[in-house]
C-alpha cells in the first residue's frame, strides 16, 4: 500500500508541476491564434494598398498561415513538456512519409509556383486548358485553381496539370475572330451572297474595320458551297456580335432567295430489263429447249 501511495502521489505532483505550463500553452494557443489571423488581416490590407496582385494575394497568405501555424503548434508543445528536438524529428519523419504518399499534392504546389512565377493567367481571366478545365478565374489557392465556368458552376482545377498542359487565355488578347461556315447551293450566286453576308457585318458597329470582314468559298462540298466568313470584334462583345450576326446573316439570304441547302444524294433507277442486266431476276437471252 504504501508503494502505490507513494507513486500516487509522484503521480499528483507531476501533474500539479504541469499544470502552470498547460494553462500558459491553452493561453498561448488561442492568443497565438488570434495573433496569427491579425498578422493575415495585416496582410491581406497591405496587399490591396499596393494593389498586388490577385493571384499572388491568396498563396502567399496560404503559405504565411500554414508557416505560423506550424511555429505556433512547435511553441505550445515545447511549454507542454515535448522535447523540441525529438517533435521537430518526429514531425520531419512524417512529413517525408506524407509527401512520398501525397506526390500528387507537391506536384500542384510546384504548379502552383509555377502559375505565379511564369502568370499564364490571372484572378478574372478567362482561361481553358487542355486538361479539360475552363472558366474564369477566381482564386488560385497552394493546390488548386478554382474556375467558374459560364454556366455559374464551380470547377476546381489541380495545379499540378493546369500548368503542365497548353492553356488558352481568352482575356490576354483584344480582339477575337468571329468564323462561320455558310453553305449555299450551286445554283446561287457566289458574287452575290459574299455582298449580302459582308453587307450584315459592315452594319454591325461592333464589328471591327480592321481587319476587314472576309468572305471565301473554302469547300466545294457534296450538296453546297460552303462558305467560310471571318470578322474581328472586341473581346467582351464577342459573343453576342456571333450570335446577333448569325441570325441576320441567316435572315439576309433568306430575303435575298440565296438557298442554304439541305444534305441531299441523288438516286438514279436504271431499267435493268432495256439493259440486260442479268441480275434483274431473269436473262433475256436465255432460250428454254420445247
Amino acid at each position: 500500500m504504501e508503494k502505490m501511495e507513494l507513486a500516487l502521489d509522484r503521480i499528483i505532483e507531476a501533474v500539479m508541476s504541469r499544470i502552470p505550463g498547460l494553462i500558459l500553452a491553452i493561453i498561448l494557443l488561442f492568443v497565438g491564434g488570434w495573433f496569427i489571423q491579425l498578422i493575415l488581416k495585416i496582410l491581406r490590407n497591405r496587399f490591396e494598398r499596393r494593389n498586388v496582385d490577385l493571384s499572388l494575394r491568396d498563396f502567399v497568405a496560404s503559405i504565411v498561415k500554414f508557416i505560423l501555424y506550424t511555429m505556433l503548434i512547435i511553441s505550445v508543445a515545447s511549454m507542454v513538456g515535448i522535447q523540441t528536438t525529438s517533435f521537430v524529428a518526429v514531425l520531419g519523419a512524417a512529413s517525408l512519409s506524407i509527401g512520398l504518399a501525397l506526390q500528387g499534392s507537391l506536384s500542384n504546389f510546384a504548379g502552383g509556383v509555377l502559375i505565379l512565377l511564369f502568370r499564364p493567367f490571372r484572378v478574372g481571366d478567362y482561361v481553358s486548358s487542355a486538361a479539360g478545365a475552363s472558366g474564369t478565374v477566381e482564386k488560385i489557392d497552394i493546390l488548386y485553381t478554382t474556375l467558374r465556368t459560364a454556366d455559374g458552376i464551380a470547377v476546381f482545377a489541380p495545379n499540378g496539370p493546369l500548368a503542365n498542359s497548353v492553356i488558352t487565355n481568352y482575356s490576354s488578347i483584344t480582339k477575337r475572330r468571329i468564323e462561320y461556315k455558310i453553305g449555299i447551293s450551286y445554283e446561287s450566286n457566289i458574287k452575290e451572297a459574299r455582298e449580302v453576308i459582308l453587307a450584315v457585318l459592315k452594319a454591325d458597329s461592333r464589328i471591327m474595320g480592321t481587319p476587314k470582314p472576309e468572305v471565301h468559298v473554302g469547300e466545294l462540298a457534296d450538296s453546297s458551297v460552303n462558305l467560310i466568313i471571318w470578322a474581328w470584334a472586341p473581346k467582351d462583345a464577342y459573343w453576342n456580335a456571333y450570335c446577333d450576326n448569325f441570325e441576320e446573316i441567316k435572315k439576309a439570304l433568306d430575303s435575298n432567295n440565296i438557298t442554304i441547302p439541305y444534305p441531299q444524294q441523288e438516286m438514279r433507277i436504271v431499267n435493268a430489263a432495256s439493259t440486260g442486266n442479268p441480275f434483274d431476276g431473269g436473262d433475256p437471252k436465255d432460250e428454254r429447249s420445247a
